[in-house]
């Protein structure tokens, strides 16, 4: 995975044990955004998640949430990201905050296989994007990474790597979103040691990223709408020129082929005017001279039959 520069965006990630944030002071040591925790397990929930989140973004800050993940199974995993959905609720709900819902998951206490990780962690992700129409993204240790599949790498990454040489590939990421480099950096406005964190890009990339994914879009869903577009203005010319060629509005010109057709349906009454019709009136005219019926002859014979 790549390295980190100064150019990154800085932030932290925090919870109730940083105790009282002083916000202002944070935001003035150059931190641009915060990870905070709100929920853990099915039923626990950071008591000082909600006026973290207020503090944070009044202070400027961009703010995500995440959630401290035990689930032993898909079942308990659906129940904790009900948990974390009701714990970022009474914060404001997923609107409020500014970067996506985070699945912490870096212990396995249950002893799963691979794929009873990858389960467990499917079952988290897929119902907390459910309930929240966010695109969560995955926090985990390096090393515990290598238990994800390919198929979680669509999945932004937040890393927990605390060197100075960069995280190592695994199966599901080759590149990091979020770094947490440090759990013992020192910030301004809290006592005590505080996770450190960096943006794959600058605060104006990162600014931009955030946007896009609290609008719940990513280059697919994107390319699949323009993509759905395009048929669309495909199928509305199309029609257009079907309505034009047939003029369903009618009013057109007679055609040189229907003359001879019109003609001998003004001269027995089978219509009274060529104002109001279309193209398919005038092939209808030519199949009833086709056919012999707009012969005087025969117009009078149908008549006398129909009496």
């Amino acid at each position: 995975m790549q390295g980190r520069s100064s150019a990154n965006a800085m932030g932290i990630d925090v919870s109730h044990h940083n105790g009282t944030i002083d916000w202002k002071a944070v935001a003035s040591g150059g931190y641009s955004f915060v990870y905070i925790k709100a929920s853990e397990s099915t039923t626990y929930k950071d008591p000082m998640f909600t006026a973290n989140v207020t503090g944070a973004k009044n202070a400027g800050l961009l703010v995500g949430a995440y959630h401290f993940l035990q689930a032993a199974t898909a079942a308990q995993a659906v129940d904790e990201a009900a948990n974390f959905a009701a714990a970022i609720a009474a914060a404001g709900g997923s609107a409020s905050l500014d970067l996506p819902p985070v699945l912490d998951y870096e212990i396995n206490p249950s002893g799963l296989d691979q794929s009873g990780i990858n389960k467990v962690a499917s079952a988290f992700l897929t119902e907390i994007e459910r309930t929240t129409s966010r695109k969560p993204i995955i926090y985990s240790g390096n090393s515990f990474a290598q238990n994800f599949t390919a198929s979680l790498g669509n999945y932004a990454l937040w890393v927990a790597r605390y060197n100075t040489e960069a995280p190592w590939n695994v199966e599901a990421w080759t590149a990091w979103t979020f770094w947490q480099y440090s759990e013992t950096g020192s910030v301004p406005g809290i006592s005590g040691a505080v996770d450190l964190d960096v943006f794959s890009g600058s605060v104006t990339e990162l600014k931009a990223w955030a946007a896009g994914q609290s609008n719940g879009e990513d280059e697919d869903e994107v390319a699949k709408l323009e993509e759905l577009q395009k048929v669309i203005e495909a199928q509305e010319k199309r029609i257009a020129a079907m309505e034009k060629k047939l003029n369903m509005s009618g009013n057109q010109p007679v055609p040189s082929w229907a003359v001879s057709a019109v003609n001998a349906g003004l001269a027995v009454g089978a219509l009274s005017n060529t104002t109001d019709k279309s193209t398919s009136d005038f092939i209808a005219l030519q199949m009833l001279k086709n056919l012999g019926l707009l012969d005087p002859k025969a117009v009078k014979a149908i008549k006398n039959l129909a009496k």
